[in-house]
């Protein structure tokens, strides 16, 4: 599903270089639950930043489902991140004007489907995630935990290829945590591939697999035995 072959990315620091990706080299199968770790500075947001086409290597290749990214101008980044992936924020991202339905509705409004069934694909899976009753709700009118959900079903309504999450639990406390790790680990179940950013080892311990980087390189890419999160609540 993806295959980073000997990835480079550098930034300009005024009249230095930042040396961030040093040559990394990364797959990850279709229907996997990987989770990447790493200190701050360690290259993991600017990998997946790479792997969601909001940002380009300097070196290297990607492709995602067969197809290389490479040189995409941003309408057509934007058409690939919308056909393929789906995205899980720390802060969940949600529009304050929008209920919950609507919010979920989004990415299919992108997508030029027609209203009414925007609404019965957004209401289906906000009933997935155990959110129907609160549709019409507000993101201020809700907490943490639902507003993560909200979140997982809006990334999930677009059909995509891969789930991208940067620290899904990163603003929830531990028990709401465990239940969106819950609801993560059953949408992998049915064979969606997910990659999650983490620095709580807990949640790591609960994808198959852990790649941790540091400076910039892979330094350990290890399959482990998952923890169902429900087992810690």
């Amino acid at each position: 599903m993806i295959e980073i072959k000997n990835l480079h990315k550098s930034y300009k620091m005024g009249s230095n270089s930042l040396h961030v990706l040093k040559g990394i080299n990364f797959s990850v199968a279709e229907g996997e639950l990987v989770s990447i770790m790493g200190s701050s500075g360690s290259g993991k947001s600017t990998l997946l930043n790479i792997l969601g086409m909001l940002d380009e290597a300097d070196s290297g290749t990607y492709t995602l489902d067969g197809l290389p990214i490479k040189n995409l101008n941003e309408k057509i980044a934007a058409q690939y991140r919308n056909k393929f992936l789906g995205f899980i924020f720390q802060s969940f991202n949600l529009i304050s004007y929008k209920n919950a339905l609507d919010n979920v509705a989004l990415p299919l409004y992108y997508q030029g489907i027609k209203h009414k069934e925007r609404v019965d694909i957004a209401m289906s899976y906000l009933e997935k995630v155990g959110l129907a009753d609160w549709a019409g709700h507000l993101p201020n009118e809700l907490s943490g935990g639902q507003k993560q959900r909200v979140a997982i079903a809006r990334a999930l309504a677009s059909n995509p290829k891969v789930l991208l999450a940067d620290e899904p639990t990163g603003a929830l406390d531990t028990k709401t945590s465990y239940e969106v790790m819950d609801l993560i680990q059953g949408i992998n179940d049915e064979g969606r591939t997910i990659l999650i950013v983490t620095h709580e080892h807990d949640i790591a311990e609960m994808t198959k697999r852990i790649v941790n980087l540091k400076d910039g390189v892979i330094i350990d890419d290890s399959k482990v035995n998952q923890v169902r999160a429900l087992s810690n609540v």
